[in-house]
């Protein structure tokens, strides 16, 4: 059998044609399919694409939702025009500026702040019984400060006299109104005793931020919590003072003083309770279990009176003593010239006294 490629063409013209279309359409086919996978895979991520840095996926379109529309308004209920807020009276709209605000453009004043309730002491501590202005509540390191605090600058008696607290004290209102209550009811009754008025009161210590007695470490002090007052003495109008710890003031005085304070503040401390208290007395209001109080306070006899040890002072009015020694010596020498010596005793009779005077007898002849 021959085979020739002028026979091939002769007899396979036709299908050959038809080959090269079924081609054709395969290809396009292909190609069509090719583009359709590559758009569906832009909705996933690629396995390797770990940075998105493919294609961008398109987003999927949002479902509708259906909202629920407001019932509509009742026939009885009033016209809008007619109701008007409360926060929007006073108020001109935000597009249209107000008559009293040129421009439309001054700032809205701030709200005042709230004033802070006072306490039941705040209120009874007045005027009329103290000059104690309030201060701000202090929180220092650890327990120190308080609130409810305030400055007693003096404390007005009955009468309307003032005993001036020097320094002035911070204090809490609860102490400072237990402060000005022992002046006014126990302390003016006992100057006036004394035939005077109280003028002063000596404050020798009150809110600072430390331990007990100062030692570093200790519990905190009730000067810590502004709760305690350190009293010296109370200064009189006729110039003298009552020195709570003075020995030379009359032990009455002070014991009268004594059964006050410890009947009035639950810890006294003064002399013979520790040596830190020996020159002051210390007050304060501290609570306790069961209500228990400390009253150390020995009140100790009057000092004894001796004598002064070293001479007084010489006079300023007095001579030079060169001068004084010369004239004394003087005086001396012309008094023992004047003097008369006394006659001898014979022996085996007494000596004469000198101090009596014999009267003089005539020599005999």
């Amino acid at each position: 059998m021959s085979f020739s490629l002028p026979d091939f063409r002769r007899k396979w013209s036709c299908r050959g044609n038809m080959s090269a279309g079924a081609a054709m359409v395969t290809a396009a086919v292909g190609l069509a399919l090719l583009l359709a996978d590559r758009a569906e895979a832009r909705n996933y991520a690629a396995p390797l694409d770990l940075f998105g840095l493919g294609a961008p996926r398109p987003h999927k379109s949002a479902r509708s939702t259906k909202i629920p529309l407001p019932k509509p308004r009742p026939e009885e209920a009033p016209k809008a025009t007619d109701v008007v807020a409360p926060e929007a009276q006073g108020k001109s709209s935000p597009d249209k500026p107000s008559p009293d605000e040129p421009g439309g453009n001054k700032p809205a004043e701030a709200a005042p702040p709230s004033e802070k309730q006072l306490s039941a002491c705040r209120l009874a501590l007045t005027e009329e019984v103290a000059i104690a202005p309030s201060i701000p509540d202090i929180r220092g390191p650890g327990a120190c400060g308080g609130g409810d605090l305030v400055r007693l600058e003096a404390i007005v008696l009955p009468d309307k006299r003032k005993v001036t607290v020097k320094p002035a004290a911070i204090l809490r209102c609860t102490m400072a109104s237990a402060i000005a209550d022992w002046v006014r009811t126990d302390m003016e009754p006992l100057a006036a005793s004394l035939g005077s008025t109280i003028t002063d009161l000596d404050n020798f210590d009150s809110f600072e931020c430390r331990g007990r007695n100062r030692v570093v470490g200790a519990m905190l002090s009730e000067h810590g919590k502004a709760n305690a007052l350190d009293v010296r003495s109370l200064k009189l109008a006729n110039g003298q003072a009552i020195g709570l710890t003075d020995r030379t003031i009359s032990r009455d005085v002070r014991e009268r003083v004594l059964h006050s304070v410890c009947s009035r503040f639950s810890t006294v401390l003064g002399p013979g309770s520790d040596w830190y208290h020996e020159d002051h007395i210390h007050l304060d209001l501290a609570q306790r279990r069961n209500d228990y109080r400390i009253c150390q306070w020995n009140v100790w006899d009057p000092l004894p009176k001796v004598a002064p040890l070293l001479p007084a002072e010489r006079p300023e009015e007095a001579p030079p003593r060169e001068v004084a020694a010369k004239s004394e010596g003087s005086k001396d020498g012309a008094a023992d010239d004047q003097k008369t010596v006394p006659p001898t005793a014979p022996a085996g009779k007494p000596a004469a006294d000198p101090g009596k005077s014999r009267p003089a007898t005539k020599k005999r002849r």
